[in-house]
């Protein structure tokens, strides 16, 4: 009996020992390491008009040494979401499991079905599918257009630019996913009627090259932030906004930017050209988070007819120089950052961890101009004066929130409050008592308002002329 009991324990350990180290084994067939992805961003390009329906694919590879095991692969939306999902020969929102032996793949097939007749859909329907492998989590990002359009997408990441110029068709919208770029000594224009979305931290690019928005009174450009339920209708940062970039000669004429963080940012100039880096017209930007016109590093720009509103910091923002003259136009207080920030920030210099950078404003003019916000000073001038820079500052016939009008660069300007109609709402036309009726120079005067209406005489200051 003892003989059979010692031969029975044994069997008994030499059977767990073997389990044991088979599991080591097992354990070990499996490396360590993560997945690689054909795409980390899969966009589907097919116009959706009624009901469409396209399949797309990526890769999953595994490059490690050994197999890999995918603890869980999970598509974001579940069951609700407008992705479908194909994975090795399975369907569904979530797989278990999986293994990719060494050097092997595997394809994960996706389909979209989108009804977007009659609805209020976002212009991009967006999801992702997570793949969970030795504790950390990857995405893979799904996008779709959600309606008829034209789509500009830009993954710098992967070497992917989207290149314009021509003339963009104003039959659909535009939708910019990433940047749409305009490449050096090449020209793109917008016409009157066109009407742009920006998804998330977008941006429209105008690398050395000419871009012109050329809207018209009654049909302007648009532009904004792809979202289009109710919820985001005035939620500011959006998007980043338009980018110049040591630009060619451009115009933006009859347009309207809203909910940007940086509505339009000109970034120095081309020195080859002595005409205006921008000329801007007859053009509203409202409701950025940071900036509605930013001026960096020596561009010189032109703007009449110009309204900034309801932005989170500076309607005007002027960092290391700039040479600019605007007409007619409003830079306005109001918003998110009312009374704890100026509408009008100047300064000639620029400190970052290289050091203090200097340059000069030959021209700084505002003419007929209102400056002005709900309380505070709403302009604000900081400058270093070196050897032989020009600073050449004028306020002529302009309305300023300012407590000190007197020095020489102010000329028949007043701080009176221009009685504007409701800030509150955005109306920012004025009763007939404003310090603004009859009181611009006709000699800087445009020919007609930011509406296309003629200026009386003598003219009013300010984007608006009253009937």
């Amino acid at each position: 009996m003892m003989k059979l009991l010692n031969l029975f324990f044994g069997i008994a350990i030499l059977t767990v020992l073997t389990l044991s180290n088979s599991s080591c084994k097992k354990k070990n067939l499996f490396g360590d390491g993560n997945l690689s992805f054909s795409n980390d961003t899969l966009v589907f390009d097919t116009v959706f008009t009624t009901i469409g329906s396209t399949t797309k694919y990526f890769k999953i590879y595994n490059h490690q040494s050994k197999a890999l095991k995918i603890s869980e692969v999970q598509l974001i939306g579940g069951s609700s979401s407008k992705f479908k999902l194909n994975l090795d020969g399975l369907q569904g929102t979530s797989f278990s499991g999986l293994e990719i032996p060494s050097g092997d793949s595997l394809f994960c097939f996706v389909e979209v079905k989108l009804s977007v007749n009659g609805q209020n859909l976002p212009v991009i329907v967006e999801d992702s599918i997570r793949f969970t492998t030795n504790g950390e989590d990857q995405y893979v990002k799904l996008a779709v257009w959600g309606q008829d359009m034209y789509y500009h997408y830009s993954n710098t990441g992967m070497n992917e630019f989207d290149l314009n110029e021509g003339t963009w068709p104003n039959d659909k919208p535009h939708v910019i996913y990433g940047a749409a770029f305009v490449d050096s000594a090449k020209t793109l224009n917008i016409v009157g009627g066109t009407d742009i979305y920006l998804h998330k931290n977008s941006i429209l690019w105008n690398y050395k090259g000419t871009l012109n928005i050329d809207g018209d009174y009654n049909n302007k450009v648009h532009i904004q932030g792809d979202r289009l339920e109710a919820y985001y209708k005035d939620v500011p940062g959006q998007f980043y906004g338009i980018y110049l970039q040591e630009a060619r000669p451009s115009l933006i004429d009859n347009v309207v930017i809203k909910n940007a963080t940086a509505g339009i940012h000109v970034d120095s100039r081309d020195p080859a050209y002595t005409q205006n880096t921008l000329t801007i017209s007859n053009t509203e930007i409202l409701n950025a988070s940071s900036y509605g016109l930013f001026l960096f590093d020596g561009p010189k720009v032109y703007g009449e007819n110009v309204l900034v509103h309801s932005t989170g910091v500076h309607s005007l923002l002027v960092i290391q120089g700039a040479d600019f003259t605007f007409n007619q136009c409003d830079f306005l207080g109001y918003g998110a950052g009312e009374g704890t920030t100026p509408a009008v920030g100047i300064s000639n210099y620029y400190t970052n961890s290289q050091g203090t950078f200097v340059a000069q404003i030959p021209n700084a003019n505002f003419n007929n101009c209102v400056i002005y916000g709900s309380s505070g000073e709403h302009l604000a001038i900081d400058t270093i004066q070196t050897g032989g820079l020009i600073l050449n500052f004028h306020f002529r016939n302009s309305v300023i929130l300012k407590s000190n009008l007197g020095n020489p660069m102010f000329t028949s300007c007043s701080n009176s409050n221009p009685l504007f109609i409701n800030t509150a709402q955005d109306n920012f036309q004025f009763y007939s008592s404003s310090s603004l009726s009859n009181n611009a120079n006709q000699t800087y005067s445009t020919a007609q308002d930011i509406r296309g209406q003629g200026r009386n005489s003598p003219p009013d200051i300010g984007v608006y002329d009253l009937p």
